[in-house]
C-alpha cells in the first residue's frame, strides 16, 4: 500500500526486480540513453518505497561514476528484493532519503528526475521556494519586524528592528523590572538598598516616566465663569480738589512685601485725599539692597495708571522739602475709619507726615469695593517693573518654554535667614544647626529663641527641604523629565540639593538660565533679581510654593486674577507625617502618592471666596487671594455655592459682593 501521494499503477511486491552484472564500465561524458535511464528508476515512487533503505551502501567517495546497470538489456529480471547500492543511480539513493525525512515531497518530482543537470535544477528550484518559504513565516510571525542584526533603518514606512537574540533577552529583563519599579520613584528614597538603587539606574528613565505621568497634571483649574473686574467706578474719579497734604512712605522689607505695602499706601491715600511722593525702598533687610524704586519699578507708568486715583510726584515741592515730617508707623490691618479719625488729623496739621512701615498696614476686608479694586489696579497694573527686568524676565520665560514644553516654578524657602527664622533644622547637620541658632539670636527683633525643630516641622511650620519636595513633586504625578525653576535665594546646607537634583535633572534658576552678560548688571541687588523670579513665577504652568512668604502671598494672588493659573499650595503639616510613614516603611509608594494626591485635590487654586478669621492676623490675605474684591462671578448663586462650609461670610462680604456684582 502506498505510503504517500496519489495511487497510480503500481507494480505487485513480488515482481522481480533485476539483478545487474558486476561488470564496471566507464560511462562516455556524452547523454545517456534515456531508455537505459528508465529501466533503472522505478515507474513509481511507491515502489522506491519498498525498497529498504537500510540496505543501501553509498559507494566509496574515491570511486569513479557509474553507469547505470544494463544486465540483460536493461529488462528487469530475478527475483531478489535486496538491492546493492551500485545498482542503482545515486539519484534513487538521495531520494530514498529524502522521502523519509520530506514525505510531503510530490511524486511527480521524482519521476521527473532525468539527469544530474536535471538533479541540480531541480535542488536549486527547492531551496529557493524553502528561503521564499522561511521569508514569509518570519514576517508572519513577527508582524514586520525582522532580526537580523545590529543597527536600524526604515523600509516601506516599517521599522526594521536589528537585535540580537541576545539583546532580545535583556530587552524582556528590563520590561520586567521597569513592571515592577514603575509605580515608585527610582532615586530618592533614602532606604532603598544600593543595590536596589543600583538597578534602577539602568532602568529608562523616560519610560517610566511616561508610565507614571498622571493625566491633568498640567490643567489648570476650571475658572470660565470668572473675570477680572478693577475698572474703575465713575464716581471715584479724582477731581482735582485740594489735598490735605502729602504723605511720604518706607516700604518696609523684602521686594514683594514692599510691593504690596506700596499698593496699600497708594489705598491709603486715597482714603486720606493726600499727595503720595514715590516710595522710598528699604535698603537695611537681610539682603541690604541699595536699589531705589525707578531701579525696580516703571515710575512713569504708575503715576500715569493712577492718575484719576490719586495724585503722585516724584518729589516733595520745594517749600516742604527742608521741612521735617511727622513720623508714624500706621496700625496693622488697620481699617478705612482709621485713617480717617486719626490720621488725617495729624496730616492736616504737619501737612507732611511719613509712614515707617508699610507692610499689612490696612485691613484685608471690610473696604469698600472701589478701595479694594484700587489696590488691584496699583499692584497688577500700575506696579510695572522697569524694561530691562521686563524684557530679561520674558528670555528667561522662552528659555524655560522652548519646545513648547511646560514647566514649574518652585518657591523652595529653603534659605539660611527662613531656615534660622522658623528654627528648621531637618534634614541638616549640626554644624549647620549651629548656625542657623546663632544667627536666629543674633537678629534682635526675631522674639522666638528657642525652638524644637522637629516639633514646628510636624505642625507644619517648617519649609519643605529639597527632598521633601521631590517626594511631593514625584507623587502629584510630575514625571523626573519635568523643567522646574527653582524661585528662591541660595539653598541652605552643604549637600541639600543632591536628593533633588538626582530626581529632577532639568532645574534651572536664573543664574544658570541667564548667561553672564545678561546677569551682570543685576548681581549686587537682590530685588531685581527677585524681580525677575517674580516673572518666572507668575508665568510658570504650575507654581508650587513650599510656605507661606511674602512671594508666595504674591504671585498666588497675581496668578489668580491672571485666570486662576495652576497653584499648588501644600498641606505640609500631613504632608511631613506621610513622608514619615513611608520612611518607615508603614506606608507604600502606591498608598503615599494616593494619599497626597488626594489630600491636595482641593489646593491647586481653583476659586474659592478669601477666608476670614477669628483676627486680622488669621485671615487670609488679600493679595493672596483677590476674590472677592478684584475678582468677580457671573451669578451670586454661583459665589455661594463657593463658601466654606464651617466658615461663615460676614455681612461685609455678602454686601462687598453685592456692590461687585451691581457694578
Amino acid at each position: 500500500m502506498s505510503s504517500g501521494g496519489p495511487t497510480g499503477t503500481t507494480p505487485t511486491a513480488s515482481a522481480a526486480i533485476a539483478l545487474p552484472t558486476t561488470t564496471r564500465r566507464r560511462v562516455a561524458d556524452g547523454p545517456m540513453d534515456a531508455s537505459a535511464v528508465s529501466t533503472a528508476v522505478p515507474t513509481n515512487i511507491n515502489n522506491v518505497s519498498k525498497i529498504n533503505p537500510d540496505h543501501v551502501v553509498s559507494s566509496s567517495p574515491d570511486q569513479d561514476e557509474e553507469s547505470h546497470p544494463t544486465g540483460n538489456g536493461g529488462a528487469v529480471s530475478g527475483s531478489g528484493s535486496h538491492v546493492h547500492s551500485n545498482h542503482y543511480s545515486p539519484v534513487i539513493k538521495y531520494l530514498l532519503l529524502r522521502r523519509r525525512v520530506f514525505f510531503c515531497i510530490p511524486e511527480a518530482w521524482l519521476l521527473s528526475v532525468r539527469s544530474g543537470r536535471s538533479l541540480g535544477r531541480k535542488i536549486l528550484g527547492t531551496l529557493t521556494l524553502m528561503a521564499v518559504v522561511s521569508v514569509f513565516l518570519t514576517f508572519a510571525f513577527f508582524g514586520g519586524h525582522v532580526d537580523v542584526g545590529y543597527g536600524v533603518k526604515r523600509t516601506e514606512g516599517r521599522l526594521l528592528i536589528l537585535k540580537t537574540n541576545n539583546d532580545d533577552w535583556k530587552v524582556a529583563q528590563r520590561a520586567v523590572a521597569e513592571e515592577d519599579q514603575a509605580a515608585r520613584p527610582k532615586r530618592i528614597f533614602e532606604r532603598l538598598s544600593f543595590s536596589e538603587s543600583e538597578s534602577e539606574s539602568s532602568m529608562p528613565k523616560r519610560l517610566l516616566d511616561e508610565h507614571n505621568t498622571i493625566p491633568g497634571i498640567w490643567m489648570k483649574p476650571s475658572s470660565d465663569d470668572f473675570n477680572k473686574c478693577i475698572t474703575r467706578p465713575k464716581n471715584r474719579i479724582r477731581t482735582g480738589s485740594k489735598t490735605n497734604g502729602y504723605l511720604l512712605v518706607h516700604a518696609n522689607g523684602g521686594l514683594n512685601q514692599m510691593r504690596t505695602g506700596i499698593c496699600d499706601m497708594v489705598a491709603v491715600a486715597k482714603i486720606m485725599n493726600v499727595t503720595l511722593v514715590l516710595p522710598y525702598l528699604d535698603h537695611e533687610s537681610f539682603w541690604t539692597d541699595p536699589s531705589g524704586f525707578k531701579d525696580i519699578f516703571d515710575w512713569r507708568h504708575f503715576i500715569e495708571v493712577l492718575t484719576d486715583d490719586i495724585e503722585i510726584i516724584e518729589y516733595l515741592p520745594t517749600r516742604y522739602a527742608a521741612k521735617k515730617p511727622l513720623l508714624k508707623a500706621p496700625i496693622s490691618w488697620s481699617k478705612a475709619s482709621y485713617y480717617r479719625r486719626e490720621m488725617i488729623p495729624l496730616l492736616k496739621k504737619h501737612k507732611v507726615i511719613k509712614f515707617t512701615h508699610t507692610d499689612s498696614r490696612l485691613a484685608n476686608n471690610g473696604l469698600a469695593s472701589s478701595i479694594q479694586r484700587l489696590r488691584c489696579r496699583a499692584n497688577y497694573v500700575g506696579l510695572r517693573y522697569t524694561k530691562e527686568i521686563e524684557d530679561l524676565g520674558k528670555v528667561l520665560v522662552n528659555r524655560l518654554k522652548k519646545n513648547g514644553n511646560p514647566y514649574i516654578a518652585l518657591h523652595l524657602r529653603y534659605e539660611k535667614d527662613m531656615l534660622a527664622f522658623t528654627g528648621c533644622s531637618h534634614n541638616l547637620t549640626a554644624e549647620e544647626d549651629a548656625q542657623l541658632r546663632d544667627m536666629r539670636y543674633n537678629v534682635k527683633h526675631w522674639k522666638e529663641k528657642e525652638i524644637d525643630s522637629e516639633e514646628r516641622r510636624l505642625q507644619g511650620g517648617c519649609p519643605f527641604s529639597p527632598r521633601e519636595a521631590a517626594l511631593f513633586l514625584k507623587a502629584m504625578g510630575y514625571p523626573s523629565t519635568t523643567t522646574i525653576y527653582i524661585v528662591a535665594g541660595e539653598i541652605y546646607g552643604s549637600n541639600s540639593m543632591a536628593a533633588f537634583h538626582s530626581e529632577y535633572p532639568n532645574v534651572f534658576s536664573h543664574n544658570t538660565l541667564a548667561t553672564e552678560e545678561e546677569l551682570d548688571p543685576f548681581r549686587p541687588y537682590q530685588n531685581r533679581l527677585a524681580a525677575l523670579d517674580y516673572i518666572v513665577a507668575l508665568e510658570s504652568d504650575v507654581f508650587v510654593y513650599t510656605y507661606d512668604g511674602n512671594m508666595a502671598k504674591a504671585v498666588q494672588g497675581h496668578r489668580r486674577f491672571e485666570g486662576f493659573r495652576k497653584t499648588i499650595n501644600p498641606d505640609r503639616q500631613n504632608f511631613v507625617k506621610l513622608v514619615d510613614l513611608f520612611d518607615k516603611g508603614d506606608i507604600s509608594w502606591e498608598e503615599f502618592s494616593s494619599e497626597v494626591r488626594t489630600l491636595h485635590s482641593d489646593r491647586l487654586g481653583a476659586p474659592y471666596v478669601r477666608q476670614i478669621g477669628e483676627a486680622p492676623r488669621l485671615e487670609e490675605n488679600f493679595y493672596a487671594n483677590p476674590f472677592p474684591g478684584c475678582i468677580c462671578n457671573n451669578s451670586q448663586e454661583q459665589i455661594a455655592s463657593l463658601k466654606s462650609d464651617d466658615i461663615p461670610l460676614l455681612k461685609w462680604q455678602q454686601a462687598d459682593m453685592e456692590t461687585v456684582l451691581a457694578d
